[in-house]
């Protein structure tokens, strides 16, 4: 039976500028970081209060996973939008809000109230928009 999810993926332009990103604007500690076989990285990030839950920084490559081909479409997609990074949980959705604009956090809209909660739209430095809900 499975009893979690303990990574998921993340596709980005370049891991150094997203693991910046991440890591010094919203404040995510690093997991591990290492190579593996030639050029590929395995570099993971996780929110402080949730190191079983860790993001993978994926920078789509020719390679084992994919052909030259579907790495320029994945980058593609990266680049025009069209992928998220999911939804962060905070417990004040304004103040966090305030505190990654001062840091130059791009938000597409700001803290509004929604059915579920307070919900801010963001956008990471590969175009990938995330969440930031307060339930």
């Amino acid at each position: 039976m499975i009893t979690s999810i303990a990574h998921t993926t993340i596709y980005v332009l370049d891991q150094e500028e997203a693991l910046d990103f991440y890591k010094n604007k919203l404040g995510f500690e690093v997991g591990d970081d290492m190579k593996i076989e030639g050029d590929f990285r395995w570099l993971t990030v996780y929110p402080k209060s949730k190191p079983q839950t860790q993001l993978v920084l994926a920078e789509p490559k020719e390679g084992p996973m994919f052909t030259k081909d579907a790495a320029e479409k994945i980058r593609s997609l990266i680049e025009e939008g069209a992928f998220g990074a999911g939804v962060f949980e905070t417990g004040n959705c304004q103040k966090t809000y305030e505190e990654l604009v001062a840091k130059g956090v791009e938000f597409i809209q700001p803290p509004t109230e929604q059915l579920y909660g307070v919900e801010a739209m963001g956008i990471d430095n590969s175009g990938n928009w995330f969440s930031l809900v307060q339930r």
